[in-house]
């Protein structure tokens, strides 16, 4: 099975897409075999970034059981072999309301593609799509610039993704499941706390799947006035959603990421030397590092030390 690795961001326009697309080709570029799925439901462009304009093949198609093979609307990089691509769906009634038993087949199907590493880019937001195709993933990635209302944001999705996280934890028949049904919850102590009135056993499956969410942060578009309270935010999310979140890396501010968005390439084979580049090469080998770190215990890969080139 591959490794899945799900990306997003509390707002749109932090550069979730740009970050997806060059650790992407990074990463393939280190020898894995490379699918990005583009999950951003009726917004999809992560397929611009790579020049491709018109995809013989996307999500829609899939959805619509046009094709019923994920594989077969995997694309490759015309640049990079091991690189494919699942572009996003278009923009219609259709697509744009997932029904859930169609969400649930493409998240099956997700799983089963020929990759060694998935990833995942999500709509902004914290609609029930976004944070379940948030939570499909084995590693959790979000992408924030140092803009206060960003970071608000990302607190508040990373917040909400930790109680959907609980709410799921538990299979749709069961009395816990029953008694959390059509409630609304602020806090994963709420949470917690309906739990526990319902079944007490039931809390220790909440705190264990708490316990299995642990994001990492990205912040682009570091200046050197930048100030981003990281630990403040650390502080808020183990305080009040018991959730640990590291910090994978900061992209700096550069003109060359802009200029490789016009031109539709990724800003890695545009500008490999400029800090953006730098700085995304850097978090790519911390991508694998987390990999490596914890793929024996998910029973990922045989082999995790395989993983580097």
């Amino acid at each position: 099975m591959p490794c899945i690795i799900s990306v997003a961001s509390g707002k749109g326009g932090v550069g979730k897409s740009m970050v997806v697309s060059n650790l992407g080709l990074l990463l393939a570029k280190k020898g894995l075999r490379v699918t990005l799925v583009d999950m951003d439901i009726g917004g999809a462009n992560l397929h611009i970034l790579f020049g491709m304009f018109h995809p013989p093949s996307t999500l829609t198609d899939f959805l619509t059981n046009t094709l019923t093979n994920l594989n077969e609307i995997a694309h490759p990089i015309p640049s990079l072999s091991s690189l494919k691509l699942i572009s996003g769906t278009g923009e219609t009634l259709i697509t744009a309301n997932v029904q859930h038993a169609k969400k649930k087949r493409l998240i099956r199907h997700l799983q089963k593609l020929d990759a060694d590493i998935i990833l995942v880019d999500v709509g902004a937001g914290t609609s029930y799509h976004a944070l379940d195709f948030f939570l499909l993933a084995d590693y959790y990635l979000a992408v924030a610039t140092p803009d206060p209302t960003s970071v608000l944001d990302l607190y508040r999705f990373i917040k909400l993704a930790a109680i959907r996280k609980v709410l799921t934890a538990f299979l749709a028949r069961d009395p816990v499941a029953d008694a959390l049904m059509d409630k609304d919850f602020h806090s994963v102590t709420a949470v917690l706390e309906a739990v526990g009135r319902t079944n007490t056993s039931g809390v220790g499956i909440a705190q264990e799947a708490l316990k299995r969410f642990q994001p990492a942060l990205i912040v682009n578009r570091m200046t050197p006035k930048s100030r981003v309270n990281t630990l403040h935010l650390q502080h808020l999310l183990k305080q009040y959603v018991g959730t640990d979140l590291s910090i994978l890396g900061n992209i700096p501010e550069d003109m060359h990421v802009q200029q490789s968005i016009l031109k539709y390439l990724p800003v890695v084979e545009l500008a490999p030397t400029s800090p953006a580049t730098i700085a995304l090469n850097q978090i790519a080998d911390n991508v694998l590092e987390m990999v490596e770190r914890t793929a024996g215990s998910l029973g990922r890969m045989e082999e995790p030390r395989k993983i580097r080139a």
